[in-house]
């Protein structure tokens, strides 16, 4: 099963990951962003909303790197209501700190783009013990989400974006080692895992709130470091036919601010600014209701114990 996910997975990529012939325009404008960026998708998508005219706060590791990109995105854009703050994801505690005081002092939001991501090469843990691509890429986001709802409610239309990836199409959701204690470590699988759980909480967030409009997007195959310095051999062998990263970035602003997005079902996967499967055909990743269920009160569980009181 698994060499035909992989291969299902890699002829669907030639046909669909790469590089995009057309070009699409949206025009709608939308407020008080809140993305998780400094280069890349990331980069690309503020880029897009700030030229629309959109307050935006990147939330970046990176200080230095995050200063450059504001400054660039000012610049390019004419627009100064970019924001920085600074944040490693993969310290649980602190992701917790900062939705909480963003929560304070802001009244409203309107968008929350859930953009960064981690791909580890072997395995690390953060300071409270969890392995740091779970820490980065799917409990900070529900941790982001959950805290940052009663802001979010407060908004007509309010968006929450997840970028995720193709990869996520050969996993099906593994509650049991969510960790990656057991087996060998392949951190590509592990991000491909973490992005198949970003599908499940977008899937019950979006349940759970039918007020929020919740969405979550594969980019394509783009050509970002993160690639490159993570898959150097994919990233080589495929460099001519990467997207750029403003193409990877397209579907991500278009779900921010089109008026036809936002009429799409909520928790719905996409791709190329279409709703499509988040399952390759008789590969057997879907997982059950209950076994969904389980995930989210483990994700709950995990994020309360680590909430500041």
């Amino acid at each position: 099963m698994s060499l035909y996910r992989n291969s299902a997975w890699f002829l669907k990529g030639l046909t669909e990951f790469t590089k995009l012939l057309g070009k699409y325009s949206t025009d709608e404008t939308k407020v008080e962003l809140f993305g998780r960026c400094v280069r890349g998708i990331g980069k690309a998508t503020a880029m897009a909303i700030a030229k629309k005219g959109g307050t935006i706060h990147m939330v970046c590791r990176n200080k230095d790197k995050a200063e450059e990109a504001r400054a660039e995105i000012v610049k390019d854009s004419g627009n100064k209501e970019i924001f920085v703050h600074i944040l490693d994801l993969s310290e649980t505690k602190k992701v917790w700190e900062f939705a909480e005081s963003f929560k304070k002092k802001y009244k409203a939001l309107n968008v929350l783009i859930n953009n960064a991501g981690c791909m580890m090469t072997k395995r690390e843990v953060n300071g409270e013990g969890l392995e740091k691509s779970f820490a980065s890429n799917s409990l900070a986001m529900y941790i982001l989400i959950k805290s940052l709802i009663p802001l979010l409610e407060k908004s007509p239309d309010s968006r929450v974006i997840t970028v995720s990836s193709g990869g996520m199409l050969v996993q099906k959701l593994r509650t049991g080692n969510l960790q990656s204690q057991r087996g060998r470590y392949d951190g590509t699988m592990v991000y491909a895992q973490n992005k198949r759980q970003q599908v499940v909480m977008t899937e019950q967030f979006a349940k759970a709130h039918p007020s929020i409009h919740f969405s979550v997007m594969h980019p394509g195959w783009v050509d970002t470091p993160t690639i490159a310095n993570a898959m150097p051999d994919f990233h080589s062998s495929m460099k001519e036919r990467l997207r750029t990263p403003e193409q990877g970035a397209d579907t991500v602003v278009w779900l921010a601010v089109s008026e036809a997005a936002g009429k799409n079902p909520s928790g719905r996967f996409f791709q190329d600014r279409q709703m499509v499967s988040a399952h390759l055909p008789l590969a057997w990743t879907h997982s059950s209701q209950l076994e969904d269920q389980k995930f989210m009160s483990v994700m709950e569980d995990l994020a309360k114990s680590f909430q500041p009181h």
